[in-house]
This record gives structure tokens, C-alpha cells and sequence, in this order.
């Protein structure tokens, strides 16, 4: 991925050196998956990833002082990486929202260690990457990327790429009103059907994903053939049904959250394909 010598977004907030931080609201964050602490509630007593995300970043968390934003240093590679996507990403769904006679609200993006105060509770590495829609922040622990290699089988920049891409994809469902909708539900249908409703809320961050990936590829031919195979890698690595498979090594689809390998390749590769808001429609979508 030839990203070097890009535009880098203003809208990065370091707060690695705060050492984690306390909450100050209860909203529900939306992440790409959980990582350790989420997958083995998951796999063992076969609680849904976002309870455990719940009781994480409830009032019981740990009340840390956070040390005032700041910006990334200069000589920090991994987040000029992180800053030159996110800014990708500003200029894609800036032109797209605006050709859809919008405009768009650029989130910021959190980098942090350990544990960071959202509007959605404390924030938690071990949740892995997530979004708040309370203060439409995406949060990032770098350490995940490392997980993505030697953990999840998920390697290459791209793979990471994705990652950061698909928070910003809930952003837009945000903008565009559907985790309102989602979030509606809650407490109305059982956790089943409100399962299902999480998995399409998250294919379509996916296909948001692939979208993104396009509309740059197109402006900026910074892609190569490899890269997009790492990114459906990554998509077909963090599917519900391997990580299941890997944790317990059965499969329950009733439990899903995020949708199996194989729809969230198809899914992130439908967004590539047609660079289509109305192609990623997962709502509607008869079988997904």
C-alpha cells in the first residue's frame, strides 16, 4: 500500500501517554470484534461479545484522570499510517455525501493504551478498535494491529487499513441513521433477532469498507492486487463463525454478532465492487 507522502487528517487525538481513563456515559460502542476478554466470555459461558463490552465500560471501570489531547508525534509511523487513512477516508465520504447534496461530519479517531474514557464508557483495548456514536470518535489501541498479525492471521497495511475503514463505516450508519434504528430495538425483540440486527449493522460497516477502498483506489492508485487480498483476509479472519471455531471449536449462529467469514468477505467485496451506498443496503437484503 503506497500510502506515504498523502494528506493526513487533523482529526487524530493521541491520548497514549494518559495511561487510560475513567467513563462518563453508558451508550453502546461498536467495534470491529473482541479481541481476548469479549471472545472468551463468548466462547466459554456463551455470552454475547456486547454484554462483556457492557459490563467493561460500565460505572465499575477504573476512574483514571485523562491527560489533555494532544496531536501524534511528527516521527511515528504507525499513526501517520492511522492519520493518512482516516484523512482517505474524509475525502471519500466528503464527496460522496456531497454528491448526495449532504455534508459530512468527520469523526475524530483516538489513539490510546489500555483504557481511554468515551462517551460510550471506558474504552478497552482488550474490545479491540470501536466506535462511540455518543461523541462520534473512532478509538484505536495500535497494540490490535499486532494482534491482527500474530493472532488473528491478519497481516499486511491494507488488512489494517480495513480495520479503521469499517469503524468509520459505523460513523456513516450513524450520519445516515441506522444505528439509531438498531438501537431502537433494543429491549423490544430477544437477543436473538437482536443478534441478526447487529450482524447486518456490521456487514454493512463492511461493505462501507469496500466502498471506501474503491472510491480511494480510484483517487489515489495506492493498491495493489496484494492488498486487497489482505483485506479479505482480514474480513474472513474475524468472521463469527472462525473465531467460534478457533475459541470453542463449535459454531453457533444464533450467537453471532458480526456475520461469518464468508459474509463479511462478501459483503466488504460487494462496497468494492459497485462503490455503492445503495449496494450496501444489508437491511433489505434477503440473504446476506
Amino acid at each position: 500500500m503506497k500510502w506515504e507522502g498523502n494528506r493526513e487528517s487533523d482529526n487524530v487525538e493521541d491520548r497514549r501517554s494518559s495511561g487510560g481513563g475513567g467513563g462518563f456515559g453508558g451508550g453502546r460502542s461498536i467495534g470491529i470484534g473482541t479481541v481476548v476478554l469479549a471472545l472468551i466470555g463468548w466462547g466459554v459461558f456463551g455470552i454475547n461479545p456486547l454484554t462483556t463490552i457492557g459490563v467493561l465500560s460500565g460505572a465499575d471501570a477504573p476512574q483514571v484522570q485523562q491527560a489533555p489531547a494532544q496531536r501524534p508525534p511528527g516521527d511515528d509511523r504507525q499513526a501517520a499510517f492511522v492519520s493518512t487513512v482516516l484523512a482517505s477516508t474524509e475525502d471519500v465520504w466528503g464527496q460522496i455525501f456531497q454528491q448526495g447534496g449532504a455534508q459530512y461530519r468527520q469523526p475524530k479517531l483516538v489513539l490510546f493504551r489500555g483504557a481511554t474514557p468515551t462517551a460510550c464508557g471506558t474504552g478497552q483495548s482488550a474490545m479491540g478498535p470501536f466506535y462511540c456514536p455518543g461523541d462520534q470518535k473512532v478509538y484505536l489501541d495500535m497494540d490490535f494491529f499486532d494482534t491482527m498479525s500474530r493472532q488473528l492471521g491478519a497481516p499486511g497495511e491494507f488488512a489494517r487499513a480495513y480495520v479503521i475503514a469499517h469503524e468509520v463505516g459505523h460513523h456513516v450508519q450513524t450520519l445516515l441513521g441506522a444505528t439509531a434504528k438498531v438501537d431502537g430495538m433494543r429491549g423490544r425483540i430477544s437477543q436473538r433477532d437482536q443478534n441478526a440486527l447487529s450482524v447486518r449493522l456490521e456487514l454493512q460497516a463492511d461493505c462501507y469498507a469496500g466502498i471506501w477502498a474503491r472510491h480511494s483506489q480510484q483517487a489515489k492508485n495506492w493498491l495493489d492486487q496484494s492488498d486487497i487480498e489482505s483485506a479479505i483476509n482480514a474480513a474472513q479472519q474475524i468472521g463469527d463463525d472462525t473465531l467460534q471455531r478457533q475459541q470453542t471449536g463449535t459454531v453457533r449462529p444464533d450467537a453471532f454478532t458480526h456475520g461469518s467469514s464468508a459474509q463479511r468477505v462478501r459483503w466488504f467485496s460487494q462496497g468494492l465492487k459497485t462503490g455503492s451506498v445503495q449496494a450496501c443496503d444489508t437491511f433489505k437484503a434477503q440473504a446476506l
